[in-house]
């Protein structure tokens, strides 16, 4: 319409201004019927889809008020009824790894003590043996003394004669 009105209304080019207008409604201003499109679009879409998102919808409601009503509940139960018997399982088992660890501790200590008793056993054993070999080093000590103390007597007594038979 402004297109239509402007300020050459009285002029000879008017005519051609509408005529062009009107070339331009029809062949390029597609507006009415893209208007027409969508109106039908919408009407078929809220028809045929309208009732099954409907149904959709209440299906939906109708799960969720059951799991919530009836499923989550049961879920509920059944997980407080196996987490405390869960629970129960754990505790034992606990106790019992407990116990174990206890007498496990107590046959290290067991095993520590005798093997510490054996040890003071062996080393009473090896100074009881190496005071015997002391003694028995200074029994030899002693006999080789007296012996080398013969022998110095003997070599001497067989100087002492050597000498007399020397003389000859």
């Amino acid at each position: 319409d402004r297109r239509r009105d402007c300020p050459a209304a009285g002029s000879p080019i008017q005519p051609i201004i509408k005529d062009v207008g009107e070339v331009y409604s029809r062949l390029l201003d597609h507006r009415p019927v893209i208007q027409g499109e969508i109106r039908y679009f919408v009407k078929e879409f809220e028809e045929k889809r309208g009732l099954r998102e409907l149904r959709v919808l209440e299906n939906l409601k109708n799960t969720i008020f059951e799991t919530n009503e009836r499923v989550l509940p049961k879920c509920e139960q059944a997980m407080q009824d196996n987490l405390s018997e869960t629970f129960k399982r754990l505790q034992a088992a606990n106790a019992m790894i407990q116990r174990l660890q206890e007498r496990q501790c107590e046959a290290r200590k067991l095993q520590a003590d005798k093997m510490m008793a054996r040890e003071e056993k062996c080393i009473a054993h090896w100074e009881e043996f190496m005071k015997e070999q002391q003694k028995k080093r200074v029994e030899v000590d002693e006999e080789h003394r007296k012996a080398m103390e013969r022998l110095k007597e003997q070599y001497a007594e067989m100087e002492k004669e050597l000498a007399k038979y020397a003389s000859f």
